[in-house]
């Protein structure tokens, strides 16, 4: 049975079990909290890595070229777009606040920092002390300039590189360890939940759960559309029609790995792309660019802050929105990294991890979208690549870079 069946049983059972139990289901929660542990021995470790050769992976100048840099440009906006979304959707109809969720004490930002204490905040003096207080925001933008770091000192900085990518290796086989668990981790914390909060926590995750597929047909409209009839000057129906087989195929598969090879063949042969910059923007967008991911952790974050009664403020929805776009490029290759990397963005904020269990049962589900919009972002984004650089005397040569 594959795991995301086993953590929607878990749920199910533990949603029963709470709601039959009551309050005696807080017996449970010490199980629930172990899971939740085991996440957060993982979360500065993987960041550390994965993060680290992301960039080494990304940034080099010699690859990228212009057409590199245009594609960055573009992923990028689309992701930080996509967050900003789901972000809205959430704030507009509030889908956390009818859960009962509440805290013993108020955690989050009370007061909001000015520019310049928003920067020092993010940048860290000890990257050490970083790692050991678990500051997640200044770890990343640690590990982004060590990357680069790494990149430029060429030769001399390998040896570094080797270590942290074979750190990175054993750190997502540890994460595919931990997410053997989540199955009994998330019965354990939705019984104590249903438990302690009865059946009034059940619909407000079908409500957020359609609000999410919602908000991902409005990203659909709002920038996909207007990229590829502004932009790259071609008809959208037939670009769905060209990329219908690679929409089944995400939608099917929930990997936008697995979806790559057919996503390739529909920009070629379907939407008439060059080979060359399907070699190089797709496999790096699916790496990188990931819409739906991206929509989801920011709308899942707000919805879990309402859920808590919390108020996330200029500060930090501004991290929010910083801290996905970064974790989107760490995330790559990551199993269970729908639980890793959003627990990466709850921490940035304050957000209690333990949310994340609330959110675990409707992750298949949800994942089925979601692959759908990160892939059909990377096509989009070389569809406009594509029609710019046709304009250019030059053939463009990425496949033998």
């Amino acid at each position: 049975m594959k795991l995301w069946m086993k953590i929607l049983i878990g749920l199910g059972l533990g949603a029963a079990v709470g709601l039959l139990v009551g309050p005696d289901a807080v017996y449970l929660k010490p199980i629930g909290q172990i899971f939740i542990s085991l996440i957060n021995m993982i979360i500065v470790l993987l960041i550390l890595s994965s993060m680290t050769v992301g960039i080494t992976a990304i940034h080099d100048p010699k690859k990228l070229g212009r057409v590199g840099i245009k594609t960055l440009i573009l992923y990028l906006t689309t992701t930080a777009v996509a967050i900003v979304i789901g972000i809205g959707f959430a704030k507009i109809f509030e889908p956390g606040t009818s859960l009962p969720l509440r805290l013993p004490e108020p955690i989050g930002i009370i007061q909001t920092p000015s520019i310049t204490e928003m920067l020092y905040s993010i940048v860290p003096s000890n990257p050490i002390q970083a790692l050991a207080e678990g500051n997640v925001l200044q770890i990343i933008v640690f590990s982004v300039f060590l990357g680069l770091a790494i990149n430029f000192a060429g030769e001399r900085g390998k040896p570094l590189l080797k270590v942290l990518d074979s750190l990175a290796e054993v750190m997502y086989r540890l994460t595919s360890i931990v997410m053997e668990f989540s199955p009994i981790g998330v019965f354990a914390i939705m019984a104590w939940v249903a438990g302690t909060f009865g059946s009034a926590v059940l619909l407000p995750l079908l409500k957020f759960l359609a609000l999410y597929y919602f908000a991902c047909f409005v990203h659909i409209v709002i920038v996909f559309l207007p990229m590829l009839k502004w932009m790259a000057k071609v008809n959208p129906i037939d670009f769905f029609k060209g990329m219908k087989e690679a929409i089944i195929m995400a939608f099917s598969t929930c990997s936008s790995s697995a979806t790559l090879p057919i996503s390739m063949k529909c920009a070629e042969e379907n939407l008439g792309i060059s080979k060359n910059i399907t070699s190089f923007v797709l496999p790096l967008g699916s790496t990188i660019n990931m819409n739906g991911a991206a929509l989801y952790q920011g709308m899942a974050a707000v919805f879990i802050a309402q859920a808590y009664g919390l108020e996330l403020n200029l500060f930090a929805l501004t991290t929010l929105v910083i801290t996905a776009i970064l974790s989107s490029i760490g995330a790559a290759g990551i199993p269970g990294s729908g639980f890793i990397m959003l627990s990466v963005v709850f921490t940035s904020v304050g957000i209690p991890i333990e949310g994340l269990a609330l959110l675990a049962g409707i992750d298949r589900v949800r994942e089925m979208i979601s692959t759908v919009l990160n892939i059909l972002g990377d096509a989009v984004c070389a569809m406009v690549v594509a029609k710019q650089e046709a304009k250019r005397p030059e053939t463009i040569e990425l496949a033998n870079a």
